[in-house]
């Protein structure tokens, strides 16, 4: 089905009818989950990843159709490479839908325990939030990772992708309930929003009797959408305005290396690197920063004492500061010390993912402790923004709050607590 009689036939249905009863649907699936063995979970997730590998050329010919018509519709270059699809990412999808079943079960984990005077028995343990709400825009191979993820933690997931990625989404979800239906776990675990209609998302953000939490993943405009009609509590992923910072006692090649992975090994991802800031007594340090940039074809908007260096850097206006580009665009400054790079990042950052180039471990803890983002990083490039990179198998994005998570989302950050509470008789007095 193409994306234009998806939304003609939506013109047709009820799509409030459809959303309760994909909610009801994944209300009871979650029930189940709650109560379901970790094997039974990990049998899924496998099935689910041989499922993907079988199904490699109809995922690639579905996502070619994406393709296609994002091309027609001008997406840009970053958004397209997040689109795309080869033999390679399926392969990793797969892989990566493998490394979640073989996490440790994050359910049942004893949070902490002790007693009362009175003899009450008091345990504070790990379980499902319930039913998970995901919204995301372009990267199809978030429908992997977040059903994964939410599978693995007991949660049911309802997904809703962006029309831009709808045949890759339909695609990729059906080998994950192919899994399912293999496992003997209800296929109401993981369900596809049926629509393009941007109807449903408002309807989706409204169902709270449905689903316990909302995560959305993509630009500032559907951010800022989700947050200002959410009825539910949403686990934000905000931009990824990432920096570097060169520190004065910073070791000229890993300054050099990872500056330019930071920002030029994938452009249109939220780790990649917006800004590099580098220390007034590291000033000397720069050109050679920067050539390799320049010969990758990256834009350089800098600051006064950046175009002075090298004529080909055009002015950085204010605005560029607080931008995530993902594109092969970088803002570069220079500034006058440790505590004036700290302010600058807290500033114009977006509390994602920032790290310090230097050789002075007190400083790098200086800016690991003063930095007020979910990621730091000391002599690493910020493209380590990922939980597959964490050991988490996968994840449902980077959070740039504070409550419920923060950093990379996987399956111990999707799983809240109860007590329980063993008693003999006790009254209170």
């Amino acid at each position: 089905m193409s994306i234009a009689q998806a939304q003609s036939r939506a013109e047709d249905r009820d799509i409030a009818a459809e959303m309760a009863a994909l909610g009801a649907d994944a209300r009871a699936a979650a029930q189940a989950l709650a109560a379901s063995s970790a094997e039974s979970r990990r049998g899924a997730l496998r099935a689910a990843a041989a499922t993907l590998r079988a199904g490699e050329a109809a995922i690639l010919e579905a996502n070619a159709l994406d393709m296609a018509a994002a091309r027609e519709s001008g997406l840009s270059g970053a958004l397209l490479d997040r689109l795309a699809l080869d033999p390679g990412r399926i392969e990793a999808m797969a892989s990566g839908v493998e490394e979640v079943a073989a996490l440790e079960d994050p359910l049942g984990r004893l949070l902490g325990e002790w007693e009362r005077p009175n003899g009450l028995r008091i345990r504070r343990v790990s379980v499902p939030i319930g039913v998970i709400g995901i919204i995301y825009e372009s990267r199809p191979n978030v429908t992997a990772d977040a059903g994964a993820l939410c599978l693995m933690s007991g949660n049911a997931a309802i997904l809703r992708g962006g029309s831009e990625s709808w045949h890759s989404s339909r695609a990729i979800a059906g080998a994950l309930r192919a899994g399912l239906a293999e496992s003997g776990l209800p296929e109401g675990c993981i369900q596809l929003v049926p629509t393009t209609d941007r109807a449903a998302v408002g309807l989706l953000l409204t169902m709270d009797e449905a689903i316990d939490m909302i995560v959305p993943r993509g630009g500032r405009s559907l951010i800022e959408r989700v947050l200002a009609e959410s009825r539910i509590p949403v686990m934000a992923h905000l931009d990824g305005n990432c920096h570097v910072y060169v520190h004065a006692a910073a070791d000229p090649e890993k300054a050099r290396d990872v500056t330019y992975n930071a920002k030029m090994r994938r452009t249109g991802i939220c780790g990649a690197a917006e800004t590099l800031l580098v220390d007034a007594a590291a000033e000397d340090l720069l050109p050679a920063i920067l050539e390799p940039l320049f010969e990758a074809g990256c834009e350089v908007r800098g600051d006064v004492r950046t175009r002075a260096l090298d004529s080909r850097v055009v002015p950085a206006s204010e605005a560029d500061w607080g931008t995530e580009y993902l594109d092969a665009i970088i803002s570069v400054g220079v500034v006058d010390g440790l505590d004036t790079a700290i302010a600058h990042v807290n500033t114009h950052g977006s509390h994602h993912t920032d790290s310090i180039i230097t050789e002075d471990a007190a400083a790098a803890e200086r800016f690991m402790e003063g930095v007020d983002s979910g990621i730091v990083l000391h002599n690493a490039s910020t493209q380590f923004a990922d939980g597959g990179e964490f050991g988490m198998g996968a994840e449902i994005g980077i959070s740039t709050g504070k409550l419920h998570a923060r950093g990379p989302v996987g399956v111990e950050q999707l799983t809240t607590y109860k007590y329980k509470v063993y008693g003999n008789g006790q009254v209170r007095p």
